[in-house]
């Protein structure tokens, strides 16, 4: 008997592997694997969605009207210039669904999001990985010359998610002027809000600059909705118009709409807990210097340790400990360390130390 098959390039996909969760047989552990905020959600917002849960037998906004106007105005654009969908994974799948078929070539650094190596496939495009440099950031020139006549998306991430530096202005200027304009570039912008290095791009104005330019950005990370699922492209609304004819009808639900809508309303208080981490940050990076570790520049709500070829014993170590440290082991690669609680990120350091690195 000869089940139904899949297509060869679905069936060869990578898997992609979430953050570690812990066992339910231990103490409750301190989560640093998925780079999600360390904070409860903020009051007002889970009362919003508290109110939203007695409409749930309703379908949501289809459109997410509300939530593309006030979106749109917090960007300082008109609504017809983004798109929302269930998170910014959603986004980058409709993105190369409305733009690239079999034949075509989808660009991007190595290592960066784990997803892009996932969705280009899926798209029935060819992904093409252009290693990163020493420093683990982006080799722009060498990403430029990866450009062929079958290019039709380059994604680019900053700050790189999970090595941590971010894109520089003037790096970035000169890769665009080097990228012909029928490709589209997608710049994600997933950690943007954490970012305080005054040289990186800053993506929307370079908008106004570029016109195959589009961001990516969500609500995962410094809005803590990681659980509620909304992301958002911004460009131009010729390059945005596609992208919202390939979003699936309703997938943004109710709960998730209110949710965005009621952290957009309190972005202050919001920041507030983004800066708590930003401080944490160079706290966490100079320690683990300290001890040795070659930790790159952080940009982002975590720090990358090139752990080499420990990466997957070391984070054996550390959830072995209790309670269980959870990192993000990339084997042969690194660790990701997503920045906690202060009295969580002292825990990894001391865990850290007794270990000891590579």
């Amino acid at each position: 008997m000869t089940l139904p098959q899949p297509r060869p390039a679905v069936a060869a996909l990578p898997a992609y592997i979430p953050g570690a969760r812990g066992q339910a047989d231990r103490l409750p552990p301190v989560k640093l694997s998925s780079n999600e905020s360390p904070f409860d959600p903020l009051p007002s917002v889970a009362e919003a969605i508290a109110r939203a849960g007695a409409t749930v037998n309703r379908y949501p906004d289809m459109f997410a009207v509300d939530l593309h106007h006030q979106l749109a105005q917090s960007l300082g654009v008109t609504a017809d210039r983004v798109a929302v969908a269930g998170g910014s994974v959603a986004v980058l799948q409709h993105l190369l669904q409305a733009y690239t078929g079999p034949g075509d070539e989808v660009i991007f650094a190595w290592r960066s999001f784990e997803a892009y190596p996932i969705l280009a496939p899926i798209a029935g495009a060819t992904a093409v990985p252009v290693p990163l440099t020493a420093q683990a950031r982006h080799d722009l020139p060498a990403m430029a010359q990866a450009v062929t006549d079958n290019t039709k998306v380059v994604i680019v991430c900053s700050p790189n998610n999970p090595t941590g530096p971010s894109l520089r202005h003037d790096e970035f200027e000169s890769f665009m002027a080097s990228v012909p304009e029928r490709v589209l570039v997608v710049l994600d912008e997933a950690y943007v809000e954490y970012g305080r290095d005054p040289h990186t791009i800053d993506g929307l104005a370079a908008l106004e600059r570029h016109p195959n330019l589009v961001l990516t950005r969500t609500f995962s990370k410094a809005y803590g909705l990681a659980g509620a699922r909304v992301g958002f492209a911004v460009g131009s609304a010729a390059l945005i118009s596609p992208v919202r004819a390939c979003v699936t009808p309703f997938s943004v639900s109710t709960l998730a709409q209110v949710a965005a809508s009621a952290s957009l309303d309190a972005i202050d208080e919001l920041l507030e807990r983004v800066a708590a981490t930003v401080a944490e940050r160079p706290r966490v990076r100079d320690a683990l210097r300290e001890q040795g570790w070659d930790v790159p520049v952080a940009e982002g709500n975590f720090v990358w340790l090139p752990a080499g070829s420990r990466a997957l014993e070391i984070a054996g170590a550390l959830a072995a400990e209790e309670p269980a440290l959870l990192v993000r082991p990339f084997a042969d690669e690194g660790i990701r360390v997503t920045i906690g609680t202060a009295e969580q990120n002292d825990a990894l350091l001391a865990a850290l130390a007794n270990i000891g690195r590579p």
